[in-house]
């Protein structure tokens, strides 16, 4: 998983009804941007994450 500051980590809900999270990446902690990232959530909340195979990055510009 490769990674930039401003691209948003889109975090699957794990079980059903649960949504799908997404969130700034504000910062690369990893090589090369990879994790650990420092990302922030849109109610204002920042964490620290390192992301498993539930999340996906999207990136600035992309139209995915």
């Amino acid at each position: 998983m490769r990674a930039s500051v401003g691209d948003r980590l889109l975090v699957h809900g794990r079980v059903e009804g649960q949504p799908d999270r997404s969130a700034e990446i504000v910062e690369v902690l990893g090589p090369e941007g990879s994790p650990p990232y420092r990302v922030r959530f849109e109610d204002g909340h920042e964490t620290l994450m390192s992301p498993g195979p539930d999340s996906v990055v999207r990136h600035s510009g992309s139209e995915d």
